[in-house]
């Protein structure tokens, strides 16, 4: 066939990239290497357009084992265990298809923590979606939460916490991230590196169809009216198939039969068989007849872009094929040898007999294309807002308003969904801080969270990368977690505007600076690029998720108040930042303004002081202050638990409003029991800590003094009457 313009473009190539495709090849490539570069030069497989901005982000420290480039991130968390995490995207699927491009984004994460050799303990994920009015919200709604829940409810895996947000910036693009995290012995670890020449490659797991072919390029490109068209590029998924491919894996990694492997994720046997020999130095042949096929009559064309789940490529020493294939043959799983790794250097692709494509891995991984942008500064207006001339509002009712917000109401319509206590280990669920797993059979766990935050991101990026990552960092502190380290989704628009690039880069040197003052390194993540329908992009949306240690569980606290008569403290200090808060989108509809300034070396002093409170046995609940303010926090306090507050009328306040729903950073809110405040105090002043006490726990009533006055019961049905009524 030969390759005309129309068909370069509909491979999501440019004029430029296929010139340069002939002069690696020297010679015209055929419509299956066409192909298989269009896969791996796509900007889901190749990061072109992030990779310089990628490698100023800090990836080490002593509790980093392995950090980007591998399958999943790993870090010690000490006594020979470690942790394996990654957060993708599956956001273009998702909206074509919101139940199977979900469901097939939880399979694909588990699959790049399995593959390390750890056993998945956790699912996490961050979905946002349009405004709640916009007529597809509802059944994307729908869609995605059924597909995160069965397929994570079918494989027995719970899916522990996240955070569900709406905003018009994706009523044409949702966004689906997909975390998840796992426990390995630090000397079982697998990595995908090819080793020696003449190994069998096996491919292991479901067969191949023409699901998702061209998938990893659809989600490389902008949407346009024609998502019905894409629908077959979305991959389907089956939980109890990937199952018997996780056990069968893990049953296989107990001895030493594996060199590498790698599942085929995006770009299946493709990216899963070039990502190998590139690590290795090496080449790969494939006979293509070989490989399982559960349709009649595909090509070496689909075989090799199909995008059909659940299946692995497996590198075996020697001797060893008939053992692992009896493990495959239990699991009632295919077991096929289709090729070999040779010292060509290059894939070799044959059917029946004949040699259909030939390319140099090279020109595949390190010879793929890199674009240093262009960028431009985001123009911060710093106009400010003139809070006074605002009609006034009651502060109950602004609390109110909030409270019973679809981005600030309870989510339980949504975590009710996901089974969070499978396997026995979860400590503590969605709805705190973070959620805890015990480390089975230990009285050790870590903690787990995601985060984002759009709108700061959107006002001034630089911030908004700082902010994010700060609060990731808190919500691990606030249940008594170590932070050690973080994955992240950095979901953009089209990076060819140079103000979504200007964007990213500069969410990107926010991400970095905190990461480096808290000694939080990047081990793993995505970037999802061109996030946008007709030339409207999102909101800079990156997404991180965060995982802590905590060596003992019985010092895992949650968030809810636990006692009457307890002394609450503000720790950090109030300023009163109104701007971009939640309290004038919601009350106001106000969305102009800067968000508030990140110190980090508060957030450093003061988040190591309350782990430090914690540690003591000094506090009985803890929850950071972050959107809506103090009022807010307060509020996330009381319901749920048996008490509720009364906080008496600070003096010297210029206002009262700004003081309550004003989203300063670095704070935290801490219950402290009566016979514990002095030794509380103490630990504070003497670390030059600024603190206040608020006010009191009580029963039955949430109160501001001389303000408002409502029950915790009438609290608890504001905060969740609006998923009911959806």
């Amino acid at each position: 066939m030969k390759i005309t313009n129309k068909i370069i473009e509909r491979h999501g190539l440019k004029m430029s990239e296929y010139e340069r495709i002939q002069k690696l090849l020297k010679r015209d490539p055929n419509l299956l290497e066409l192909g298989i570069f269009s896969a791996m030069w796509n900007e889901h497989c190749s990061y072109k357009s992030s990779r310089l901005h990628l490698k100023k982000l800090p990836t080490k420290g002593k509790q980093v084992i392995q950090g980007p480039g591998e399958n999943a991130g790993v870090i010690d968390i000490g006594e020979d265990d470690a942790i394996v995490f990654k957060i993708e995207s599956h956001n273009h699927p998702s909206y074509i298809e919101p139940y199977q491009g979900a469901a097939t984004g939880v399979g694909g994460i588990l699959r790049d923590v399995f593959t390390m050799g750890a056993r998945p303990i956790a699912l996490l994920n961050s979905i946002h979606f349009g405004s709640p009015s916009h007529p597809k919200t509802k059944s994307l709604l729908n869609g995605v939460v059924s597909g995160i829940g069965g397929y994570g409810n079918c494989i027995g895996i719970p899916t522990v916490a996240g955070e569900t947000k709406f905003n018009k910036t994706y009523n044409e693009n949702i966004l689906v991230n997909a975390m998840a995290v796992g426990h390995v012995k630090k000397d079982k670890i697998f990595y995908s590196k090819a080793k020696g020449i003449n190994k069998s490659v096996v491919y292991v797991g479901s067969k191949t169809g023409r699901d998702g072919i061209h998938g990893a390029s659809m989600a490389s490109a902008e949407f346009n009216e024609d998502t019905e068209e894409k629908k077959p590029t979305v991959q389907v998924g089956d939980p109890f198939t990937e199952k018997l491919l996780m056990e069968a894996c893990l049953e296989l990694m107990r001895d030493d039969s594996i060199i590498a492997i790698q599942d085929m994720g995006a770009a299946g046997l493709t990216s899963s068989s070039v990502e190998m020999a590139s690590k290795g130095s090496l080449g790969i042949e494939l006979e293509l007849e070989r490989v399982p096929c559960r349709e009649e009559n595909m090509t070496p064309y689909e075989m090799m872009l199909s995008e059909s789940q659940e299946r692995m490529l497996i590198i075996l020493e020697d001797g060893k094929e008939n053992y692992a294939r009896n493990i495959f043959k239990k699991w009632d799983l295919d077991f096929v040898i289709i090729g070999k790794t040779t010292e060509s250097k290059n894939l070799t692709l044959k059917y029946e007999g004949k040699l259909v494509g030939e390319i140099p891995i090279d020109a595949l991984s390190s010879n793929a294309p890199i674009y240093d942008r262009k960028w431009v500064k985001k123009k911060i207006n710093n106009d400010k807002i003139d809070i006074k001339s605002l009609k006034k509002i009651k502060i109950e009712d602004a609390l109110i308003k909030i409270l019973s917000s679809p981005n600030n109401s309870s989510k339980r319509w949504v975590t009710e969904q996901y089974d969070q206590m499978v396997m026995c280990d979860t400590v503590q669920r969605s709805g705190s801080d973070a959620a805890v797993i015990r480390i089975h059979k230990k009285n050790k766990a870590i903690a787990v969270t995601v985060d984002s935050s759009a709108n700061y991101c959107k006002s001034h990026p630089i911030t908004g990368g700082k902010q994010i990552v700060c609060e990731n960092w808190r919500n691990l502190i606030s249940v008594g977690a170590k932070p050690l380290a973080i994955t992240n989704c950095l979901n953009f628009g089209n990076p060819e505007k140079k103000e979504i690039m200007g964007e990213f880069t500069e969410c990107l040197q926010g991400i970095k600076e905190a990461c480096e003052f808290l000694d939080y390194p990047v081990v793993s993540g995505n970037v999802s690029f061109y996030n946008g329908t007709n030339q409207k992009n999102i909101f800079p949306t990156p997404v991180v998720g965060g995982v802590g240690l905590i060596n003992k569980c019985n010092q895992t606290i949650g968030h809810h108040f636990k006692n009457e008569n307890s002394f609450i403290i503000l720790l950090g200090k109030t300023f009163g930042h109104i701007e971009q808060s939640c309290f004038l989108r919601e009350n106001y509809y106000i969305l102009e303004g800067n968000p508030p300034t990140v110190n980090l070396k508060n957030e450093k002093n003061n988040g190591e002081m309350v782990l430090t409170l914690i540690n003591k046995n000094l506090v009985e609940s803890a929850h950071d202050v972050s959107e809506g303010g103090l009022i807010v926090a307060l509020s996330e306090m009381s319901i749920g638990s048996k008490y509720g507050l009364k906080i008496e009328k600070q003096k010297n306040l210029r206002n009262l409003t700004q003081y309550l729903f004003g989203e300063d950073q670095g704070r935290y809110l801490l219950e402290i029991k009566e016979e514990n405040l002095n030794d509380t105090v103490k630990l504070l002043k003497n670390s030059n800590i600024y603190y206040e006490n608020i006010g009191n726990t009580q029963k039955d009533y949430f109160e501001i003094e001389g303000e408002m006055k409502l029950s915790i019961n009438d609290l608890f049905k504001i905060n969740n009457q609006w998923y009911k009524s959806y």
